[in-house]
């Protein structure tokens, strides 16, 4: 009995049908050959990315205070990073604080986080961007600056330096630390000094 398709006086309907059967059927093959070599999802190994924030730094400053406090750092062979400068080589800065404005937190808190640890001085900087009227001068600020290392794959945090700075008008820069690491991150004994070393110009560049 004749396919009321087909057409027996167009031969061409008949090859074109053999020719998509025969098409699909390839397809059909090559997926078959294929399917031993895809790799289920478990054996596959995830890339291993090393965070950052192998040196933080963090600053706060009273959350009473509706002021804005800039915090700048400095890693051995790189541009200062605040807030003009965001990012450089090594530090990025996380936040730029504005005090109130803006924030839905009564945190007043900036920090800047590390990639890796480069061998040499660190500077940290404090700027009074802009004071608050009902909190005059001087007021001190505390700087937090920490190390992230990883042994036996266990991170460890260790606070390395902890001190306060003066401020004692708008627009102050202080320097509240000045210290040196070792490739691996270690602190070198006896480099923690607070003599001045102005940031903020080279931060402009």
């Amino acid at each position: 009995m004749l396919n009321p398709y087909d057409d027996p006086t167009n031969p061409g309907d008949t090859l074109f049908r053999d020719v998509l059967s025969l098409a699909l059927l390839g397809f059909l093959a090559v997926i078959v050959l294929l399917l031993p070599h895809v790799v289920p999802d478990q054996q596959v190994q995830p890339t291993t990315v090393t965070a950052s924030g192998d040196v933080v730094v963090q600053l706060t400053w009273p959350p009473e205070m509706d002021a804005d406090m800039d915090l700048w750092v400095k890693a051995p062979g790189d541009i200062s990073v605040g807030y003009s400068n965001k990012g450089g080589k090594v530090f990025n800065l996380l936040r730029d604080d504005l005090g109130n404005k803006f924030d839905l937190s009564s945190v007043n808190h900036e920090s800047a986080y590390s990639r890796g640890f480069a061998r040499g001085e660190y500077v940290v900087n404090v700027h009074s961007y802009r004071i608050d009227p009902n909190y005059p001068p001087p007021f001190t600020v505390e700087v937090l600056v920490s190390t992230k290392t990883t042994k036996n794959d266990q991170v460890q945090v260790k606070p390395i330096v902890f001190t306060r700075a003066l401020i004692r008008r708008q627009g102050h820069e202080v320097t509240a630390a000045r210290f040196s690491l070792t490739e691996n991150g270690e602190l070198i004994e006896g480099s923690v000094h607070s003599l001045f070393k102005p940031l903020r110009i080279d931060g402009r560049k």
